[in-house]
């Protein structure tokens, strides 16, 4: 094997008779090629500390060829690919994929034109094989027919097993066959490979290949391919070797050996690195005046050479006096135009594609397809449908709340003791009788047979002391203390009326200390023992054939204008609680949804295979919208017919204020979705929204006991006008003229809408 000084001594080209190809200034040139990288920059991180992935990093693919990247792990490939499928942007630089720029219109990239195998496996768990191609091959625009067609030849080319199998209990070696069967599918004129042959049994990975170099033996596909088995990349016409952000060469594989005078690739990439490490940073590379041998035209001896000026990689290092050529017989790939970007004798033209002007079918990403539609329809109610917790989820748990709610919330408490401390009664026989007619003997006795003994229970105690005691150490949750002259003192005010002095006064009244530590028990024990006190003088003036008007206070209420006279803290919950449910479960439902595909990778395949983020919205909300009808009518029945909630309105109008707030929340679980990168920080975000929604929206008690200020900060919540306007619906039966009703929907329209966008908005961000 010569040594590379001998090369350079028989391949020495003045620099007169190199011309050279336009690369970065020329577009028509970089239109022909299959990819051509210029100059590309990308950074994480902030501008202080950055993280430079790409460094002045530029590439070409020939079209028609197998472009091998090589590289370790984080040297940046995964990064590069992903600008190359548009789903990164460089932060300067510029990409062109089969003659236009990723992510511009008519591009066809993202889109049917490309085929991506990331590193991750990137399926859909729940499908079957057979579904996995489907989803994919309808999303890429295929018929049906021509899908079977399809997958019938791809589960014997690379031996998957049964089509109707899980993917989820296959092999990690089956599944990443199934991941490459998808970028296979469509037969797209670009293959963008990460790692397809780890995991894959060495018969199986000669056979990919041998269809790889089959494929592009017309020069009609395209093939990018990164591995970990450097020396399988031998197959390649083209390698490009990669460290830290930079090609450290690009060139075929036997010009590499033959250059580096090295038995193997490997040896050959530890020499560059070794070399790049070691080079001064002012004798770094200039990556801006190095040669691509694999994109030289190589004739005859007499005929000009042509290479590439600004491919952006060493090929062949010019920090010497003259340019070294070598000679490859190997790999004739490549494009090869003059100064001005037209073809060289003898070379066919290839039509220049016109970005702007292209019109590929289905490439455009604001327009859909009923494929797409189909296959993300089909993909969320089957992933719903094989999961039985999710499931559960979606119509067992809103009948649980409800029956919960109707259950637990609402009802008077019952069993309540209270510690009655009564001198009139015979403490030893334990006597107190009790008279119907009109004999005013042991009143106290009378008035204790009106306490509701569902809601009461009493207890009798000697004296007022142990009555106390007994609240205090919490065995009662009152004390009631009748004098021994309750019944005189109590016939004497009657009698004497504003003539009886204060010890009369004092002694005909009754006593009561109340455990007040629980409000909702205290003000029902007080308001239970006036109406008993109501009730036992009403029916002593009826027995007397006195009027018993005489013991109402001087106040008529009568019959409500809404409502009931025995009003029902259920009723004023309920239209609140059904809201809430629906809008929490859309919220937990799809709060999620996107997180986990994204960090599977299946939302960035979905987006690389042409799906936009309108359509996977879409999707979503037809999936949720015909859920939530099913949620919207099991909470409605539940609450109406099962448990009585009263509705005086439209039922019609319930139904879709309620289907509504369930788009709401739907659409706020997209927000939360799309801004979270992991699904607990989804899960805190909903969580931590539920509290202050529930509490500022007037849900379990009235805004108007608010602060001003917080009054105006629960207007803007979703709910607040939502409630309001169920409320009225429900227990005053309004109709949609009435402002209080009609601003609900408008509300809630209004969150939709701006949900939606701030989704759209932040995934198109997240996407490019």
């Amino acid at each position: 094997m010569q040594n590379p000084e001998t090369i350079m001594e028989n391949n020495v080209i003045s620099q007169s008779t190199v011309l050279s190809t336009p690369g970065l200034n020329n577009a028509a040139w970089n239109r022909q090629q299959a990819v051509s990288v210029r100059h590309a920059f990308k950074t994480y991180g902030s501008s202080k500390n950055p993280n430079h992935v790409l460094q002045n990093l530029s590439m070409t693919v020939a079209k028609g060829s197998i472009y091998g990247l090589l590289g370790a792990s984080g040297c940046g490939k995964t990064t590069l690919l992903s600008c190359l499928v548009g789903r990164r942007r460089l932060n300067s630089g510029e990409i062109w994929v089969l003659g236009g720029k990723p992510g511009t219109k008519g591009s066809g990239v993202p889109g049917k034109r490309v085929g991506y195998m990331p590193q991750e496996i990137a399926l859909y768990g729940e499908f079957t094989i057979r579904e996995t191609m489907m989803y994919f091959g309808w999303i890429f625009g295929m018929e049906t027919p021509e899908i079977v067609e399809r997958l019938r030849f791809l589960l014997q080319f690379l031996d998957l097993p049964s089509q109707n199998r899980m993917v989820k209990n296959l092999s990690g070696g089956q599944q990443r066959r199934v991941s490459f069967a998808v970028a296979l599918m469509h037969d797209p004129e670009l293959l963008i490979l990460d790692e397809p042959t780890v995991g894959v049994d060495p018969l199986l990975r000669q056979s990919i290949w041998n269809h790889l170099v089959q494929i592009t033996k017309d020069g009609n596909k395209t093939v990018i391919i990164t591995t970990h088995y450097i020396e399988e990349a031998r197959q390649a016409h083209t390698i490009g070797l990669m460290r830290s952000g930079r090609l450290l060469a690009e060139e075929s594989p036997r010009a590499l050996l033959t250059m580096y005078n090295c038995p193997s690739l490997e040896e050959v990439f530890l020499k560059l690195s070794r070399k790049q490490t070691n080079n001064h940073p002012n004798t770094e590379f200039n990556i801006s005046n190095n040669i691509s041998l694999a994109s030289l035209h190589w004739g005859k001896k007499d005929e000009p050479v042509y290479v590439t000026e600004e491919s952006g990689v060493v090929g062949l290092n010019f920090h010497q006096s003259k340019e070294v050529l070598i000679h490859d017989t190997t790999n004739g790939v490549g494009s090869h135009y003059d100064l001005n970007g037209k073809p060289l004798p003898g070379v066919k033209e290839t039509p220049t594609v016109e970005c702007d002007d292209c019109d590929f079918p289905g490439c455009l990403a604001d327009i859909t397809s009923t494929g797409k539609i189909k296959a993300l329809l089909q993909k969320n109610f089957l992933r719903m449908w094989r999961n039985v917790g999710v499931m559960l989820f979606i119509f067992a748990l809103p009948v649980m709340q409800v029956i919960l709610f109707c259950l637990a919330i609402g009802r008077d408490p019952t069993g309540l003791k209270l510690a009655i401390v009564n001198h009139e009664m015979d403490w030893d026989s334990k006597y107190c009788p009790v008279y119907s007619n009109c004999t005013f003997t042991h009143l106290s006795c009378r008035y204790l047979k009106f306490l509701d003994n569902d809601t009461m229970i009493t207890e009798h105690f000697r004296t007022k002391e142990d009555a106390l005691h007994a609240v205090e150490r919490g065995k009662a949750w009152g004390t009631l203390y009748f004098t021994e002259n309750f019944t005189d003192a109590l016939s004497a005010r009657m009698i004497l009326g504003r003539d009886a002095d204060e010890e009369t006064l004092e002694q005909s009244e009754i006593k009561v200390w109340l455990d007040m530590s629980n409000q909702q028990i205290g003000l029902m024990l007080a308001r239970d023992l006036q109406y008993s006190y109501r009730d036992f003088a009403k029916d002593l003036l009826s027995a007397c054939e006195q009027n018993t008007a005489l013991a109402d206070v001087p106040i008529q209420f009568l019959d409500p204008i809404y409502g009931s006279n025995d009003p029902s803290f259920t009723d004023f919950v309920a239209p609140g609680v059904i809201l809430t449910i629906v809008f929490f479960l859309a919220v937990a439902l799809t709060s999620s949804a996107l997180i986990i595909e994204r960090m599977e990778g299946l939302l960035d395949r979905s987006w690389v295979a042409g799906v936009s983020p309108g359509e996977i919205l879409f999707s979503h909300v037809i999936t949720q919208f015909i859920v939530m009808c099913g949620q919207t009518a099991l909470v409605l029945i539940f609450m109406m017919l099962v448990f009585g909630v009263q509705c005086n309105g439209d039922i019609g109008w319930v139904i879709l204020l309620t289907i509504l707030q369930g788009l709401c929340g739907m659409c706020f679980g997209f927000v939360i979705s799309a801004i979270c990168e992991l699904e607990r920080n989804a899960i805190q975000l909903a969580l931590g929204s539920f509290y202050p929604t529930l509490l500022l929206s007037g849900v379990i008690w009235p805004v108007e006991g608010m602060p001003t200020a917080l009054r105006y900060v629960s207007q803007g919540l979703p709910l607040t006008m939502a409630t309001t306007s169920l409320r009225s619906m429900l227990t005053r039966g309004w109709t949609i003229s009435e402002p209080d009703v009609y601003n609900g929907f408008i509300s809630t329209i209004i969150w939709i809408a701006v949900f939606l966008t701030i989704s759209m908005l932040v995934l198109k961000f997240k996407r490019g």
